[in-house]
């Protein structure tokens, strides 16, 4: 049973993304690949909704789809009405090599502002959206240092204050936690929450980390194996108000844990949907999951 918030959330509003089908098949010399083979869910306006799935199991190839950088060989991704076609303005995506993302040379300040540049946002504007992003994070006292001058963590944390500096409606994160350590990445998911429930935005994160989606997200999006489709969407009916240590170490949240990890075991193992269309596709042998 979801909780009251997340109920309240996908029966009283319209999906503010619809994903309606997506298939991607990867065109090689001398045979195609499947990769993904019908993708099809909705994320409501603020819900907080996480996909993990095996390795190899297209996440990559569906976040950039939705983002637009990736057209899909079959169905469409539909954000607020409007079939995406390319990178649209209301997205903003956080990748995980926050490094790469970064420009050295450019201050905290001016990294974070980049956008909101390009879109000719007036300076008011553009210095009030950036000091509100940079304290959202915690980083209002380093705007006038250089990325290298700053831990992982707090790298991480200006590619996230950029992201949130340019007002997107639904925001994207490619396992952005993925290269930092434990207790900066246990900082980082609170950090999310905080901004999450702080602006009402709607985030879609991908991770490989089962624990990390239980602890973050109101619905866990569990992908099968490869060519690719939504095993179970799993609702996570844990309180709005989460901490590390207690959530963690709440009896439900082992449950929901030990069902998500179940899941992604069946995953490993190539079992498919009981919805799918046996006439789909063949054993999971056949293809080559």
């Amino acid at each position: 049973m979801m909780s009251e918030t997340a109920t309240e959330k996908r029966t009283t509003t319209v999906p503010v993304l619809d994903v309606r089908g997506v298939k991607k098949v990867y065109a090689g010399s001398g045979r195609s690949v499947e990769a993904v083979r019908d993708l099809t869910f909705e994320v409501s306006s603020g819900e907080l909704v996480c996909i993990v799935g095996p390795s190899g199991a297209g996440k990559t190839t569906l976040l950039r789809c939705i983002a637009g950088l990736l057209e899909p060989t079959e169905g469409e991704v539909v954000l607020e009405g409007e079939t995406v076609t390319g990178p649209p303005s209301d997205m903003a995506v956080v990748f995980q090599e926050y490094g790469r993302s970064l420009f050295p040379w450019m201050t905290v300040q001016q990294n974070v502002e980049l956008p909101l540049k390009a879109r000719r946002t007036p300076r008011g504007e553009r210095d009030a959206r950036v000091a509100d992003a940079l304290d959202a994070v915690g980083l209002s006292d380093v705007t006038h240092a250089h990325p290298w001058q700053l831990s992982g963590g707090m790298q991480q944390r200006v590619a996230i204050a950029r992201a949130v500096a340019y007002g997107p409606k639904v925001l994207m994160m490619d396992e952005p936690f993925a290269a930092v350590d434990a207790q900066t990445r246990a900082d980082l998911e609170d950090l999310v929450r905080s901004i999450w429930k702080r602006l009402g935005v709607t985030v879609l994160f991908v991770t490989h980390d089962i624990d990390e989606s239980v602890y973050l997200g109101e619905r866990v999006l569990v992908l099968s194996s490869s060519p690719t489709v939504i095993l179970e969407d799993v609702a996570i009916d844990l309180p709005d108000e989460r901490t590390q240590l207690e959530t963690r170490s709440s009896p439900r949240f082992s449950e929901l844990r030990s069902e998500v990890y179940e899941l992604v075991q069946r995953a490993k193992r190539g079992e498919r949907p009981r919805s799918e269309d046996s006439s789909a596709g063949s054993s999971p042998e056949d293809t080559g999951a």
